[in-house]
């Protein structure tokens, strides 16, 4: 029993020690940050502090000017900035993304005289994913197997061209460039898009409004707009809000070769395995393929992308 005490007596001994070694070597810390206060930039800081967000003046859409002086409408603002700001893991993933796939999408936009402003509808519809909503608009840029189908993408159950970003987003300038020419401004157009041009139009018609701003929405719709130039601001100025975010942290697009295909494919996988891949990849770089197999009876030409060697390791057979 002797023993005993002088044990849990020597134990208790140590953690006493320890305690104040711990806390001798945290003051050092603690003081400078207590020293340093808060960056004089309240959007960033050198701890983890949460603040107001100070919204841009110039605030706009596709260079159609917000009407911050309304203060339902900056407090719309704001809940978004605030919202987008302060989700900072889906922040930084949207950054990321948007590296890698912007250079895709803002060629495409010029080419057809839609505002660039316009990618970041891309991001606020998927995230830039080729994601599926629970109405069944797939993709990127979120088509709905209808609107697909009109504007002349192939769907069936071999082939879902709304998951081939190129050709996605020719369909979305197409059909954004229909709905400005009838709403007549960007805003009302991006609004459409999200809600559907016959939904904007009952609204217009039942408030005698014409003005997104005017427009009593629903929640979605109403937030959209806003949403949208939230991530613009954000994605674009990370710094200003606080993300540290150097320059390999960022996804890059993996360089690819074209090979054209004219005829049936019984397995993709035995495809991939020709150039080296596997079916994963594959389909990685060719997400618009939707079955394992392609019944081309039609002998339609088919373009597949396969990457440049060294950016994945060799796949055998699988056999």
């Amino acid at each position: 029993m002797k023993h005993l005490k002088n044990i849990l007596a020597l134990i208790g001994l140590v953690v006493v020690v320890g305690s104040l070694i711990f806390a001798v070597q945290s003051t050092p810390k603690n003081q400078d940050i207590k020293e340093r206060g808060p960056s004089p930039d309240k959007n960033v800081s050198n701890g983890y502090l949460i603040s107001a967000i100070d919204i841009p003046e110039n605030l706009n859409f596709a260079g159609e000017p917000v009407p911050l002086e309304d203060p339902e409408i900056m407090e719309r603002v704001d809940r978004e900035f605030l919202v987008n700001t302060y989700w900072q893991s889906n922040a930084l993933l949207l950054m990321k993304r948007a590296h890698k796939y912007f250079p895709i999408i803002e060629p495409i936009l010029a080419k057809n005289g839609i505002p660039d402003d316009f990618k970041y509808l891309a991001v606020a519809e998927s995230g830039l994913q080729n994601a599926v909503s629970p109405a069944g608009a797939k993709g990127f840029w979120q088509i709905m197997k209808g609107t697909g189908k009109e504007y002349g993408l192939e769907i069936n159950e071999n082939v879902d061209e709304r998951y081939h970003l190129e050709k996605a987003t020719e369909v979305a300038c197409r059909y954004l460039k229909k709905w400005k020419d009838r709403f007549g401004n960007w805003t009302l157009t991006a609004a459409a898009y999200n809600a559907g041009p016959s939904g904007i139009r009952k609204y217009m018609r039942i408030q005698k409004a014409d003005d997104y701003y005017d427009l009593l929405l629903g929640e979605e719709t109403g937030r959209y707009v806003f949403r949208i130039m939230a991530i613009k601001e954000i994605v674009s100025n990370p710094e200003k809000y606080g993300f540290q975010v150097q320059k390999d942290d960022f996804y890059n697009a993996v360089p690819t070769f074209s090979v054209e295909v004219d005829s049936s494919v019984t397995s993709w996988a035995d495809f991939a395995h020709l150039y080296e891949i596997n079916y994963k990849i594959l389909k990685r770089h060719n997400p618009w393929l939707r079955e394992p197999h392609l019944n081309n009876s039609s002998g339609k030409k088919y373009i597949i992308e396969i990457p440049n060697k060294g950016y994945y390791r060799e796949t055998g057979s699988g056999r």
